[in-house]
């Protein structure tokens, strides 16, 4: 399988939707994670090495944005590349979200999970 070794931790409050994706990515060979909120998420990735984060903004406790400046803030996790996966598609919010470090910026409702996944496959190479 390719992919193999590769981490992905999922910080999405929907279980519908992290299910989707954690059979998306395990089927590509990666290894995945799944966080349903944002300070879970910050735990988890504080404790683990992922090569690669996709974050949802809206969530309980903690919100994307607030993860992703947090992220950024510790110099042994700031490298790890953060995909935004969301459906907040208003311009300021795309516009915060990279601004803040993401890598991209994903709306939920204009991509199919086969098109993240190979966004995910892309980041991942080009950071080889």
């Amino acid at each position: 399988m390719k992919n193999n070794n590769k981490t992905v931790l999922i910080i999405e409050d929907d279980p519908f939707i992290s299910d989707v994706y954690v059979l998306k990515l395990e089927s590509e060979g990666y290894s995945v994670d799944t966080a349903n909120d944002g300070v879970v998420g910050l735990e988890k990735i504080q404790k683990k090495k992922y090569d690669i984060v996709l974050l949802d903004i809206l969530m309980p406790n903690l919100d994307g944005f607030k993860v992703l400046e947090r992220i950024k803030m510790v110099p042994t996790l700031n490298k790890v590349p953060v995909v935004i996966l969301t459906n907040l598609s208003q311009k300021n919010d795309i516009q915060k979200g990279l601004n803040l470090g993401a890598v991209d910026y994903i709306v939920k409702t204009k991509f199919t999970p086969s098109e993240v996944i190979r966004t995910v496959n892309k980041i991942l190479k080009d950071r080889k």
